[in-house]
This record gives structure tokens, C-alpha cells and sequence, in this order.
């Protein structure tokens, strides 16, 4: 068993891992605060798929959450360069590193950067944004919909009960009609249109329109 705290939940944010060929990044991974372990292999189906770095098994533990921040292992022959926020990385002599079993790693917090070199490949590791995952409806939350269900339901319902039948609603509707029909007259005599229209001649040409010719796009 590897010394730390390996079961003491972490206050502080995620781990952001970037894989770069050079100077070119090829893959970016992050992972939640809630994710205690990050696991390493070269195959796609892993947590981090990591190609290029001799790993002694697979899956590989690369990094696990401690009370400070993260424990991160160090690859067999990996080069590792460490950096505070906002200065600049600088190598990590190889007797300077944690050691215990054929284990190497080296502790970080949030505010520190850490990268692993391996030829051209390099495995930057750095604070991530992630937080904690939203948790999803609880039992009491489902009661509380089902609460407000029931009592939606229980509307028109109630509403039937206290004498609201279909015959009643129809005539309340027909009521609601004809007063629409009343202000509309009314509003039409303010306007002094209230006449009735004429009705056309039988032999009256209908009105042909105004001919208008606009800009478009031809259709085939």
C-alpha cells in the first residue's frame, strides 16, 4: 500500500490531460473532480488512451485524487518537468520523485502544472475546470412531481364537481360570443362602417389587380 491519503475526498478541481506530438496537441481529456482514479492504456476504450509511454500493466494508474490534489505516477523512463502557475516548467531530477514498490510519482496541487515527456510525445497535466456532476432527481424530488400531478389533475375535476357540467361551459361560451359580437358592432358603428356591403352585379368584371414584377432567383 502506497503512503498518502488515498481515501480523504479532494476540495478542488478536476485534472485536465493533454497529449501533444511536438508542439501539436492530438488529445485533450478531462476529468471531474468525482473522478477519483484516471486510468491509463493504449487502447481506445480506456479512460485516457495513452500510446507511446511503456506502462508496466494496463490499464495504468496514472493519477489518483488526494486531500491536496493528485498523486500522479510516473511512466518507466518518462521525463518530468513541474511548474507553479504562471512560471514556467522546469525538469524534475529523477531522485527528487516519491518512490516506493518500482512506483515513481510526485504530488500536485491545483495551483502546479506537471509534464510527462516520452520522445516526442509529452502528457501535460494541469487543473482542470470540471466540477462535480449534477445529481439527478431523488426519491423526494419524485414525490414532490407526482404532489404536483396530482393536484393538476384535480382541476378539472373539481371544477366538473362544483357544477362547471358541458352544458354549463356551452352556454357559458355562447354568452362569451355573443358579447364578442356586440363590441364588434359597436366598434364597426364607431367606425362608420356598419352598413352591409353591396352585393356585386351579376355581370360586374372582377377587379383584375395591380401587376408587379419583383426581383428573385430562377428555379429549375
Amino acid at each position: 500500500m502506497l503512503p498518502g491519503d488515498m481515501g480523504t475526498k479532494a476540495k478542488h478541481d478536476g485534472l485536465f490531460c493533454e497529449l501533444y506530438w511536438g508542439s501539436t496537441r492530438t488529445e485533450a481529456w478531462n476529468f471531474s473532480p468525482e473522478q477519483t482514479r484516471v486510468l491509463a492504456a493504449p487502447d481506445e476504450t480506456a479512460p485516457l488512451p495513452l500510446y507511446g509511454f511503456p506502462l508496466p500493466e494496463e490499464p495504468f494508474l496514472l493519477a489518483e485524487r488526494t486531500a491536496q490534489g493528485y498523486r500522479v505516477f510516473v511512466p518507466p523512463g518518462a521525463r518530468v518537468e513541474h511548474s507553479r502557475r504562471g512560471d514556467a516548467l522546469r525538469e524534475v531530477p529523477p531522485d527528487a520523485l516519491h518512490r516506493a514498490e518500482a512506483r515513481a510519482w510526485i504530488d500536485v496541487t491545483p495551483e502546479e502544472r506537471l509534464r510527462l515527456t516520452q520522445g516526442e510525445l509529452s502528457l501535460l497535466l494541469s487543473p482542470s475546470v470540471a466540477g462535480p456532476r449534477t445529481r439527478g432527481l431523488q426519491a423526494k424530488d419524485w414525490g414532490l412531481l407526482l404532489m404536483l400531478a396530482a393536484l393538476l389533475l384535480s382541476v378539472p375535476v373539481g371544477l366538473m364537481l362544483a357544477g362547471h357540467s358541458p352544458e354549463h361551459m356551452a352556454e357559458s361560451n355562447a354568452r362569451a360570443l355573443a358579447a364578442a359580437r356586440e363590441l364588434e358592432d359597436a366598434e364597426r358603428k364607431r367606425l362608420g362602417v356598419d352598413s352591409p356591403a353591396q352585393p356585386r352585379a351579376p355581370d360586374a368584371q372582377p377587379d383584375a389587380g395591380v401587376r408587379t414584377t419583383l426581383p428573385g432567383v430562377r428555379i429549375r
